[in-house]
């Protein structure tokens, strides 16, 4: 089977607990027809984050030094991250609507499966027939 797997931080938004990013990806999970695994780290183990060991060491010493005037410095000064890495930098100018709740009937028609180990961390969600 197919499906997406999301390594996720403790913390934040997207917080294991918070219902709004698990409604969010449910709809992206309806959307394109692919389950979605999600594996958050628990709080304080993102250092195990692929992620932080591979990439931010060296956007750190990028943007070493530099004064952030303007978010196209910040742009510019990541974008030239090398070291054998290809890294991607676009700025997002979306604003996200604060104060959102999820639907009243979320946890009737949601399709999240949690593992039978450790499920409060480690879940899919599945797409919604129809």
């Amino acid at each position: 089977m197919t499906l997406i797997l999301m390594l996720c931080d403790g913390g934040g938004s997207n917080h294991y607990r918070h219902h709004l990013v698990k409604e969010d990806f449910q709809r992206v999970a309806d959307a394109i027809g692919i389950p979605i695994r999600f594996a958050h780290y628990p709080a304080y183990c993102s250092k195990y984050n692929p992620i932080e060991h591979r990439l931010f060491p060296h956007v750190t010493r990028a943007c070493s030094g530099a004064v952030f005037r303007t978010i196209e410095v910040v742009e510019e000064r990541i974008a030239k991250t090398t070291t054998g890495l290809t890294v991607s930098v676009r700025i997002n100018h979306k604003h996200y609507k604060t104060k959102r709740f999820i639907a009243d009937d979320f946890h009737d028609t949601n399709h999240i499966v949690p593992d039978e180990q450790l499920g409060q961390w480690n879940y899919v969600i599945y797409p919604r027939k129809g």
